[in-house]
């Protein structure tokens, strides 16, 4: 899970990928008609900066235990963010084109998660 760079959980490429996703996040949410509905905008930024949040705060923890347990928090997250993408495609707000990568994106991380979870627990 680890790969060269500064230390501790910016290491991590699944933190990597998923600070990358809050990014991409961001960006959708800032155009269109999405950027209009500040309660949908505002719930998907949230989640999608609470999934790397929750795994830098997890791989900073004294011990595996409480690490998992953010790690847990953190697939919470990318399943809340899933949700608020396909409900902002079904409204209209995105396209296919728009939700598909990320949703990929979101079951890629989840994937990572739970590899992460399995080598802590």
């Amino acid at each position: 899970m680890k790969s060269e760079g500064r230390g501790g959980f910016r290491d991590l490429r699944v933190w990597q990928r998923a600070k990358i996703l809050a990014v991409a996040i961001y960006k959708l949410t800032e155009e269109g008609r999405l950027a209009k509905d500040f309660g949908l905008r505002d719930q998907m930024q949230r989640a999608a900066v609470s999934v790397c949040s929750n795994i830098a705060e997890g791989d900073e923890r004294g011990s595996d235990r409480e690490s998992v347990r953010f790690f847990y928090i953190a697939k919470g997250s990318l399943a809340e963010l899933i949700t608020q993408l396909e409900i902002a495609r079904d409204i209209e707000f995105i396209s296919d084109q728009q939700l598909h990568p990320l949703e990929d994106e979101c079951i890629q991380i989840g994937n990572m998660l739970g590899a992460l979870i399995k080598a802590r627990s």
